[in-house]
């Protein structure tokens, strides 16, 4: 509900929690969503993508195991580097 709702961040951590407790495909593709969502709303400045949430979405794509994490983390840790926002790298 929270994914539909557009309550991404909320998504992410449940869909963490999920995949950690049954490493089903079909959790890591809604985390993967779910943090794209909130990296989506940062980006257009967005209610709800505010940049404190992005280096907790960092940190829970580097507890995955997935193949996908360390270009989505480039990514996002690029735009953070071009648009002078901190993280902890």
């Amino acid at each position: 509900d929270c994914y539909k709702m557009g309550h991404f961040y909320y998504a992410c951590k449940a869909f963490d929690v999920l995949e950690r407790l049954d490493p089903d495909p079909e959790f890591w593709e809604g985390k993967r969503g779910a943090a794209i969502g909130v990296f989506q709303k940062t980006v257009a400045n967005l209610p709800g993508g505010e940049h404190d949430k992005l280096q907790e979405v960092l940190n829970i794509l580097r507890s995955s195991n997935n193949t996908q994490v360390e270009q989505m983390i480039r990514v996002i840790k690029k735009w953070a580097k071009d648009n002078r926002v901190k993280l902890d790298l």
